[in-house]
């Protein structure tokens, strides 16, 4: 059976939207923690560098991924010797440049929320004996479940939404790295408006809908906490 392209190209967006915030919030929220807690000099630098891809050209971001990617780049001479081949034009590349691009948008929230944390609460549970992973799960984590919430509704937003660094790394390769927001410049560059219209309205109705459950859970956070 051949699906419609817009069927792959969904497929495709949900499957790298949701490996994304899985691993962003595997990697984000420790180091969100550690730049909200420590007191180290790299804090800086390290935040800067976190920040770039939301003030950087997605452009650029996908441009030097894919050089890095290439079988004579960095990236590609390393996946070369693991036997997994060139990285440039396929899902796992895709995967890789989607965690670098919307990494800002799980780890900010994170770190205000673990900033926002009060310092005795931590304290007492170390009075009780809990050691420093069971005070962050057992108790920080509990406490920042708004801030984890919207890490993962932005994460997946942004990735869903992401057009420049996937179109650099990935190409427009249907059922395999065709992403809806490409699969949208596909139709306009070929003067299909009406297919155009119709997926543009499907996705402006898909952020506005994630945006609206992300007001929802903030009004009924802040009644629980009230």
């Amino acid at each position: 059976m051949q699906w419609p392209s817009w069927v792959l190209a969904a497929w495709v967006t949900l499957k790298l939207a949701g490996l994304t915030t899985i691993i962003l919030l595997a990697l984000g929220t420790p180091l969100a923690w550690w730049l909200a807690r420590t007191g180290s000099a790299w804090r800086a630098p390290v935040g800067a560098l976190v920040s770039l891809p939301m003030v950087l050209p997605p452009t650029v971001l996908g441009f030097y991924l894919l050089i890095a990617l290439a079988p004579d780049g960095i990236i590609g001479r390393t996946t070369d010797l693991l036997g997994l081949g060139s990285w440039a034009f396929t899902f796992q590349g895709l995967l890789l440049a989607s965690v670098l691009y919307s990494l800002p948008f799980v780890v900010h929230p994170l770190q205000a929320g673990f900033s926002g944390l009060s310092a005795p609460v931590l304290e007492a549970a170390a009075t009780l004996r809990a050691g420093p992973l069971d005070r962050f799960f057992s108790v920080a984590l509990p406490l920042v479940r708004p801030s984890v919430l919207t890490a993962t509704l932005l994460g997946f937003a942004h990735t869903v939404g992401e057009f420049g660094v996937v179109l650099m790394v990935g190409g427009s390769i249907e059922g395999q790295t065709r992403v809806l927001s490409v699969l949208l410049y596909d139709q306009v560059e070929a003067m299909a408006y009406g297919e155009a219209h119709r997926l543009a309205a499907g996705l402006l109705l898909f952020s506005f809908g994630l945006l609206l459950v992300m007001q929802w859970l903030g009004r009924r956070t802040a009644v629980t906490d009230g």
